[in-house]
Parts: structure tokens; C-alpha cells; sequence
């Protein structure tokens, strides 16, 4: 039997919605045997994160190591790395392990509000993950610290931004809309030759938790299982959207998305 395998390098989410929980599910979802390497772990809930602590990257190369010398993987996904610290030693990784289909979601801000990158690790980012990225999946306010663009609103300015994290050595950009003050939900995917549109309705609830760890692991998912960015990138888009259009209602705060709700509405 063959098996499709992901490994989510990530922060653990105490409450479920997001981090490696979110990845691990979403993996699960797709039909993708999931992995994951800890870089930090939060006391966090729907109403906040209550406390961060991060783990020696001395240890999260030890977990890279065990996981990639024995079972390997097709896909690897980066979400919370906190630290440049981290970021480099989770980069070297990568590299000496010869990882493809590498996807980056440059985890910033908590949805409410909880900082989870050091303002000190942004250039990290640049300078050491993107230009080892298939895909980087940005929602607006992380391309306007990545880029330092002061705004980005309109289409020219998704654009622009785009063809800069292309510049730098991402091969493919999806510019996440969820953000954005239109009526439709409109990610953009740049693959250096043309830009293409993916929209959705836009839901208005609470309950997006996660929403950005598992549009990722969603993209890490159709790589890993051989698909093309584009179909992964598609594919990723309706399981999101089924997602958050099927809310759990858990929580008192921003509560998570519905990890099973695609494959209700694909048995």
C-alpha cells in the first residue's frame, strides 16, 4: 500500500483549532498520513493565547531527523516558528533533507491579536524560508509586513505584492483574501506567469480559528498526494470554504473551523 505522507513543523494549539492540531486533522481529512514537529506550545483557547513557550531548535532538529531518516515525507508545511532562531535551524533542515514540496504559512498574529513571529524573525523569513517555498500563503496583513507595503487593498497592490515574495524566491504566491473588504472571499494565486483567482462567498462568523493553518495543510495535502499547485491550491480553497460555511459553534470566542465538513459534502 501506498501511502501519501505530510509533516506539519508547527506550534501546538491547546484548544484545537489551529497549529498542528488543525494540520494533523486536515491531513487526515484529505487521505494524507500526517507527522509533526513542535516548535512551541501555547496555553491557548478561542478567546486568546494565554501563554507561549518555545522549543530548543536543538530539539526541533532532533524531531526533524526522526521523522525524515525513517518514514520521510512528500510535503512538508511551516506554520508558527516564533523565533529567527528557529527559523534558521528549521530551514538548514529542510535543506539537508533535500525537502520538496515545501509549503509556508508565515505565521504572525493569533486571531486575537497574540503575537506568534518576533518582529526580529520576519527577515529570517525572507532571507532563509521563501526562497525554499512552493507555495507561500500569506493572508493581507502578513504580506504588508513581509513586503513593507504600508497597504494593500486593491488588486494592483495584491499584485504587486505578489511579484515581490516571487522575486525573493517563492515559487508559487497565494495572497489570501479573507481580510479584504469585498463581498467575495478572492485568493490569488501567482505561479510567476499569470495570476488566477479563486473566490468564495464570504461567511460572516466567528468562528475562523485556524482558517490559515489549514488552508496550508490543505495545500501540503494535494502536493504531497502528487496533485499540481494549482489543482492543490483549488482543492485547498473548497476544503476551507466548507470549513468555515459549517461551523462547530465551540468555543465562547473565535471558535475553529469544521475539519469534516468537506468530506461530508465529498463522501
Amino acid at each position: 500500500m501506498e501511502v501519501s505522507r505530510a509533516l506539519t513543523i508547527a506550534g501546538s494549539d491547546s484548544g484545537g483549532g489551529a497549529g498542528i492540531q488543525a494540520d494533523l486533522k486536515t491531513f487526515q481529512e484529505l487521505g494524507v498520513y500526517g507527522m509533526s514537529v513542535l516548535t512551541a506550545l501555547t496555553a491557548q483557547n478561542t478567546q486568546g493565547v494565554h501563554g507561549v513557550y518555545a522549543i530548543p531548535p536543538e530539539f526541533i532538529a532532533q524531531q526533524i531527523d526522526a521523522v525524515l531518516t525513517d518514514i520521510g515525507c512528500d510535503a512538508v508545511k511551516t506554520g508558527m516558528l516564533f523565533d529567527s532562531n528557529i527559523i534558521e535551524m528549521v530551514a538548514h533542515k529542510l535543506k539537508e533533507h533535500n525537502v520538496r514540496n515545501y509549503v509556508l504559512d508565515p505565521v504572525m498574529i493569533a486571531k486575537g491579536g497574540a503575537p506568534l513571529l518576533l518582529q526580529e524573525a520576519v527577515e529570517a523569513v525572507k532571507e532563509h524560508l521563501l526562497p525554499l517555498a512552493t507555495v507561500v500563503t500569506p493572508n493581507l496583513p502578513e504580506a504588508e509586513v513581509l513586503t513593507g507595503m504600508k497597504e494593500i487593498k486593491t488588486r494592483e497592490q495584491i499584485e504587486e505584492a505578489a511579484r515581490m515574495l516571487h522575486d525573493w524566491g517563492a515559487q508559487n504566491v497565494v495572497v489570501k483574501g479573507g481580510h479584504s473588504e469585498e463581498d467575495m472571499a478572492t485568493d490569488l494565486l501567482y505561479d510567476g506567469r499569470e495570476f488566477i483567482e479563486l473566490s468564495s462567498a464570504r461567511f460572516h462568523t466567528q468562528h475562523t480559528h485556524g482558517t490559515g493553518c489549514t488552508f496550508a495543510a490543505a495545500i501540503a495535502s494535494g502536493l504531497a498526494t502528487g496533485k499540481t499547485v494549482h489543482t492543490a491550491v483549488e482543492q485547498a480553497k473548497r476544503f476551507i470554504t466548507a470549513a468555515i460555511s459549517n461551523p462547530l459553534g465551540i468555543g465562547h470566542g473565535h471558535g475553529p473551523t469544521n475539519h469534516w465538513a468537506y468530506r461530508k459534502e465529498n463522501p
